[in-house]
Parts: structure tokens; C-alpha cells; sequence
């Protein structure tokens, strides 16, 4: 059975291990002050979520990256080549206070994410809906809402697909990096966008 890990423990992350709760799927969570300040967070789930060091989750088969973008330089640095193991790019390339889209040169936020990852398979996905919307049950009553993911490694996207799935929602594929990630992205045409699927 694969590990999975959270890395980052705000809005996204908190929204993602309460997600991983209700379904009953163990997930390790960290970020980068340690498993004691995430008492307060394990403690309002079951033995399923687990606080763990960053560097014991950044180990993980898949790692669901949901911390601030500037901040993943320096969290993955040390790591080496990835060995194929499946990274979640759940982040959004935003300048803060001001909450707009962040000038990359015309690349995409998941681009550079994948360059400072060498030898991961990398996957766009959970950053489109807001942390309420992430964290509230998926199943509407008319629906499944709906997470969009994209990747350049179609077997990633699958096992994607399948966890979320298994978290309640409803994947869409959105196929490569090229074609998803601009739509995905902060200020992208499915930012924000809450959809339910029948």
C-alpha cells in the first residue's frame, strides 16, 4: 500500500487530512516547525492522520505538496532525485497580501516545481477549490464536486484519479502539464470553480 503525506499543515493541507479522515485512508502530515505543533490538528481526527518530521513525509510514495509555493524550495532542496515516486503540486504561485497571480516569465508555477523535483512524476491537482470547499463533505446530495488534475505521466494521473475518487470526489483528467496547468493554475479558468458531477 502506497504512503502518503501531507506537506504543510494551513488551509489546504488542514482541509486535505480532514478529507483523508472521513474517508478513513491514512495520511502522515508535517511542516516545517514539527509534529508537536500539529497536535491541535491530530487531535481532532482519528488515528488515521499521523504528524510526522517533513523529512519522514517527504519520503512518502505520494507527497501532496500544500504549502505556499515560495516555500518549496527550500523544503525540497535536500532531497535528491525522486525516483520516480508521484508528487501532488497543490500549490498556487500568488503574491501576497494582494492575492494576485505571480509574474513566472510565462512559465507554469507546476514547471518549476517539477525542475526543483528531479525524477518525479508530477501531478497538478487540489488547488482549484477553496480550503471550506476541500474540507466539506464531496457528495452534494446531486453529486460528487469535482477536482481536476493534469500530469505528464499518464499512470500518475491515474493513481491520482483513483485517490481522489476514493476521497469522495469526482477526478476529472485535464491530460498533461500543457494543457491543464493553465487552467488550473491561481487566475486560470478553473480556479475557484465548484462543479458536481452526477
Amino acid at each position: 500500500m502506497s504512503r502518503i503525506a501531507i506537506v504543510g499543515s494551513g488551509k489546504i493541507g488542514s482541509a486535505l487530512a480532514a478529507r483523508f479522515d472521513a474517508a478513513g485512508i491514512a495520511v502522515a502530515i508535517a511542516n516545517s516547525r514539527g509534529p508537536a505543533s500539529l497536535v491541535d490538528l491530530t487531535d481532532r481526527f482519528g488515528a488515521s492522520i499521523m504528524a510526522v518530521e517533513a523529512e519522514e513525509a517527504l519520503g512518502a510514495d505520494i507527497v501532496i505538496l500544500a504549502m505556499h509555493f515560495d516555500s518549496v524550495p527550500a523544503a525540497v532542496s535536500e532531497r535528491g532525485d525522486w525516483g520516480g515516486r508521484i508528487v501532488v503540486d497543490a500549490t498556487n504561485a500568488i503574491n501576497f497580501p494582494d492575492f494576485t497571480p505571480r509574474d513566472l516569465n510565462g512559465r507554469l508555477s507546476t514547471e518549476v516545481i517539477s525542475e526543483l523535483m528531479q525524477g518525479a512524476r508530477v501531478v497538478k491537482a487540489f488547488n482549484t477549490l477553496q480550503a471550506p470547499l476541500l474540507a466539506a463533505d464531496p457528495d452534494t446530495g446531486f453529486g460528487r464536486r469535482v477536482l481536476f488534475l493534469s500530469g505528464d505521466h499518464a499512470d500518475a494521473n491515474g493513481v491520482i484519479a483513483f485517490l481522489i475518487y476514493k476521497l469522495g470526489f469526482s477526478p476529472i483528467d485535464l491530460g498533461p502539464l500543457s494543457a491543464g496547468a493553465p487552467m488550473q493554475q491561481f487566475a486560470g479558468p478553473l480556479a475557484k470553480m465548484n462543479l458536481v458531477k452526477d
